[in-house]
């Protein structure tokens, strides 16, 4: 049962690792290419296989049995190779929840918010600001926006997020550098302070290394001053990305993507996977009659385990697949027109249409790639929360931040756009978003304010 979860889990690279060390350990198993599949089953023969002596046998059997004697009970029952029963199933969710891994940031939030005091429609809302921060742990929608949603008073909305920004990380979930840096100063009880100032006031300054302007209004000696930014450099600006254990890594995709003729195809990258089957000449030896019972009772239980993980790996490629093709329903528009038609999705939308667990999809989605005619995203990519533009149609925050970046790359230089100005172009387009949103996305774009962007 873990091996099934962790070839769930396992990228494809990894995958192919595993299944390596699997057949060293499993005799009963080899490799085909699927060219030569049929060609070596019908010319194998019995006299063939009776070539191999008896005694070359057992000294193999003897070696494996030594090498895999701690695996042996776990595949001794005949269940695995049947329709897992409701029990199973449950056992196997429990276990893949109980998996040791680095928990993400929403997981950790989560945990807290557990034992938190908020109930009812503050504790949904508090869940839905989990979800909605960014991979630097930055709360990606206004407060506005959450108090519309919900249908809750903007004080209640801003109670709810002082209880999440209580959480550690410190200085998760706020809305802007400045907010984040002063929550941990907050914490440390260092408001007062002249970095707390600096921070307040002069952060523009900060980021400009003018220190000789911040001495001189802030009334204090410049090397005072000096101090207290490296005191604050030795904040976190990006809490949440302690929680981010991903690395570069050669990308292979697991599922492709194409445009058939009324349709779009799916399907899993099975390519990249070896063909397995069980070894002819050992099933052959099962049905010899003179061979030992020990040595059957042993071939019996690598066959299992064979089957078992071959059974593993073709669930593994249908969830995907399946996963893959609800994506591919809701995300039509965008591989038709592009980004900024991307729609809003939740990974628990996707797990009731599949019949999975949402912590499956998640778990199943990690480190996995699509390949579509616009390039090819990671599937966490195509979870984003959202907005409703003015017909009413759900809209993807990335189309906000899209539509953002390509209004200052068209900008005029010498009269850049403000956000209120970003305001009202987005309008024109059928956005409707709050200034405060524009000022959040510019700053994740890493896009200065309009006077700074003047040329």
């Amino acid at each position: 049962m873990r091996q099934s979860l962790e070839i769930l889990l396992a990228p494809l690279q990894d995958l192919q690792a595993l299944v390596s060390k699997e057949m060293e350990l499993n005799p009963t198993l080899e490799v085909v290419e699927p060219a030569q599949e049929r060609v070596e089953i019908e010319s194998e023969t019995s006299q063939e296989l009776e070539d191999v002596s008896e005694r070359e046998f057992e000294e193999e059997y003897e070696v494996l049995a030594r090498l895999d004697e701690d695996n042996r009970e776990s595949f001794q029952r005949g269940e695995i190779l049947q329709k897992p029963s409701a029990d199973a199933e449950a056992k196997r969710q429990f276990m893949l929840e109980s998996i040791t891994a680095t928990p993400t940031l929403q997981q950790h939030l989560k945990e807290q918010l557990d034992l938190s005091s908020l109930e009812g429609i503050e504790r949904q809302l508090g869940e839905m600001m989990i979800g909605s921060l960014d991979d630097d742990g930055y709360l990606s929608l206004s407060i506005d926006d959450l108090a519309e949603s919900v249908g809750l008073d903007v004080e209640v909305v801003e109670d709810v997020l002082d209880e999440i920004q209580s959480f550690d990380p410190v200085g998760v979930a706020s809305r802007s550098l400045q907010e984040c840096l002063l929550q941990q100063l907050s914490r440390s009880g260092r408001l007062g302070t002249l970095e707390a100032q600096i921070i307040e006031r002069h952060l523009m300054d900060l980021g400009r290394h003018r220190y000789g302007d911040i001495a001189r209004k802030l009334g204090v000696d410049e090397d005072e001053v000096r101090s207290a930014a490296e005191r604050i450099a030795n904040l976190d600006p990006k809490p949440g990305r302690q929680f981010d254990s991903e690395e570069a890594v050669y990308v292979i995709p697991e599922v492709f993507v194409r445009k058939g003729r009324d349709k779009w195809n799916v399907r899993t990258n099975d390519r990249e996977l070896p063909t397995l089957r069980i070894s002819r000449r050992y099933r052959n030896l099962m049905n010899d009659p003179d061979t030992p019972k020990d040595v059957k009772r042993y071939i019996r239980d690598k066959v299992r385990g064979g089957g078992f993980l071959m059974k593993s790996i073709g669930q593994r490629q249908e969830t995907l697949k399946k996963i893959a093709e609800e994506i591919v329903e809701v995300q039509e528009e965008f591989l038709e027109k592009g980004v900024k038609h991307l729609k809003p999705l939740t990974m628990n939308e996707i797990a009731e249409k599949v019949g999975i667990h949402e912590t499956t999809v998640s778990r199943a989605v990690s480190n996995k790639y699509m390949q579509t005619p616009r390039g090819t995203y990671e599937l966490k990519y195509f979870f984003t929360p959202g907005y409703k533009d003015e017909s009413g149609n759900a809209v993807s925050n990335k189309s906000i931040k899209d539509a953002i970046r390509d209004l200052v790359d068209r900008e005029n230089k010498s009269k850049p756009l403000s956000d209120q100005g970003m305001v009202k172009a987005l309008q024109e387009q059928g956005y409707k978003v709050a200034r405060r949103t524009i000022a959040k996305y510019r700053d994740e774009l890493h896009i200065l304010p309009s006077h700074l962007r003047k040329e």
